[in-house]
C-alpha cells in the first residue's frame, strides 16, 4: 500500500481519499511499507514477540501517521466517580459504566499473535496504530444504550503544522439488557440468528457491535463486575469476520474467535481481545491457527478540538439513525443473512458515506425517501433467505 499524504484543506476523509477507502476498526493503517534489512529498526521489540525470530521481520506494520499532541484529562473523573456511589443498584452501576465510555479519548490500538497451533507456523507482524475520537451517546433508554465513535484526527506533517480535521463516522456499540436474540457471524459472509434461554442471559447485557456503514460486526453477551476501582465487563466466546487490519494482508483463515474484557478506569477505559483464528476449510475440519493478543486504550483528553465532529454528528445523525432501523428491520424480519462488504468494485460503506456528507453539506433529507434509498443502497449487498 503506497503512503497516503492529506491535503492540508481537506476536511473529510471520503473527500480526501477520493471516496476510495479500505476501512477497519482500526482504520488509520495507512502505509504498511515492506520491511528490509536496511530500514528494519532492530529494537521495536514487543513482550510476548517471539525472541527467536527475526526481528526485522516481525516489525509491526500499521499506522506510520504521527498525531499532534493532546492533554490527558485529570483522574478520577466524574463519570467514573457516579459508578462508586453508595446505594444504586447493580443494574444502575452497569449503566454507568456503559455510559462512562462515552466522551473524547485518544485511543492506541495492539494486536499480536503469541501462539501458533499448526507445525512450523510463522507469527504474522504484529499491528499498532492510533486515533482521536469522540464517543457519542446515540441513544439511551434504559435498558438499552448505543454509543457511536467519530474520529477526528489532526496529523503532525513533515513542515511540523498539524494538518486540517481528518473525520469520520467510525464503529458503533450496542448495549442491550438481557437481549434474547443475538445475530452471530457463522463465516463466509453468513450471519444467523441466534436465540438464548432466558436464564442463560439474565443479569447480562449484550454488546453489538457494527462497522462504519451499521452492518454488523459481532455480538456477544456477559455480565458486568463491579470493584472498588474497576468496572469489568467479560463477553462469552464471539466469532466475527475478519478485521481489515488482517483481511487486508492474508487469507489463510475465515473466523476469529474470541472474548472482549472492556475496564472502565478513572481516566478512561481498555478493551482487551484474546482472538483465537479458525481456518474453516480445513480438509479435516475446522482447525486454529494461532491466537492473538490485542489491546485498544482509550484515555480520556481535554482541550482536544472535536467541534468538526460535533458538527458531522449534528448535521447527520438522523441519517444515520434511519440508516440503523432499516438494518434493524432486515435482521428482525431475517433469521440468516449474507452481508457483502464489496460487490464489483464498490465498497458498501460508500455510497453511506457520500449521502451523509452531502447533508452535512447542506443536501436537504426526507427520513421516509431516506429509508427507501438506503434500502435500495444495500440490496446489492445482502442476500436474503
Amino acid at each position: 500500500m503506497p503512503n497516503i499524504r492529506y491535503n492540508k484543506r481537506c476536511s473529510h476523509l471520503t473527500t480526501c481519499l477520493g471516496g476510495v477507502l479500505l476501512l477497519s476498526l482500526h482504520w488509520l493503517a495507512f502505509a504498511e511499507d515492506e520491511v528490509t534489512a536496511q530500514n528494519c529498526s532492530q529494537n521495536n521489540q514487543f513482550t510476548f514477540s517471539w525472541q527467536f525470530t527475526d526481528n526485522c521481520r516481525l516489525e509491526p506494520r500499521g499506522g506510520t501517521s504521527t498525531g499532534i499532541e493532546v492533554s490527558l484529562a485529570p483522574s478520577p473523573r466524574a463519570d467514573w466517580l457516579a459508578i462508586q456511589e453508595e446505594g444504586i443498584s447493580d443494574f444502575e452501576k452497569d449503566r454507568r459504566a456503559i455510559l462512562a465510555m462515552a466522551g473524547p479519548y485518544r485511543v492506541s490500538f495492539d494486536f499480536i499473535e503469541t501462539v501458533g497451533y499448526t507445525a512450523g507456523y510463522l507469527p504474522s507482524r504484529p499491528y499498532q496504530s492510533w486515533g482521536t475520537e469522540y464517543v457519542y451517546v446515540a441513544d439511551d433508554s434504559n435498558e438499552y444504550i448505543s454509543l457511536q465513535h467519530i474520529m477526528v484526527m489532526y496529523i503532525r506533517q513533515e513542515d511540523g503544522s498539524a494538518s486540517s480535521p481528518i473525520i469520520m463516522k467510525h464503529w458503533r456499540q450496542d448495549w442491550e439488557y438481557q437481549k434474547r436474540t443475538q445475530f452471530v457471524y457463522a463465516g463466509y459472509d453468513r450471519w444467523n440468528k441466534q436465540k438464548q434461554h432466558r436464564e442463560t442471559i439474565e443479569g447480562t447485557w449484550s454488546q453489538a457491535v457494527f462497522q462504519v456503514d451499521d452492518s454488523p460486526r459481532y455480538e456477544s453477551f456477559g455480565k458486568w463486575q463491579h470493584a472498588a476501582n474497576v468496572s469489568t465487563w467479560i463477553s462469552v466466546k464471539t466469532s466475527r469476520p475478519l478485521p481489515r487490519r488482517e483481511s487486508s494482508v492474508r487469507d489463510d483463515y475465515q473466523i476469529l474467535e474470541g472474548t472482549n474484557r472492556h475496564s472502565i478506569l478513572a481516566n478512561g477505559w481498555v478493551q482487551e481481545e484474546e482472538n483465537m483464528k479458525l481456518v474453516l476449510d480445513d480438509p479435516n475440519g475446522p482447525v486454529y491457527l494461532a491466537k492473538e493478543l490485542g489491546i485498544a486504550r482509550y484515555e480520556r483528553i481535554v482541550d482536544h478540538d472535536f467541534s468538526g465532529g460535533d458538527e458531522y454528528w449534528n448535521k447527520s445523525k438522523h441519517y444515520w439513525a434511519d440508516v440503523r432501523d432499516v438494518w434493524k428491520t432486515l435482521i428482525d424480519e431475517q433469521d440468516a443473512l449474507t452481508i457483502h462488504k464489496k460487490t464489483g468494485q464498490q465498497y458498501m460503506f460508500m455510497p453511506f458515506f457520500n449521502q451523509a456528507q452531502a447533508i452535512v453539506d447542506g443536501e436537504p433529507y426526507d427520513s421516509e425517501l431516506g429509508k427507501i434509498k438506503i434500502r435500495e443502497m444495500l440490496t446489492p449487498f445482502i442476500e436474503l433467505e
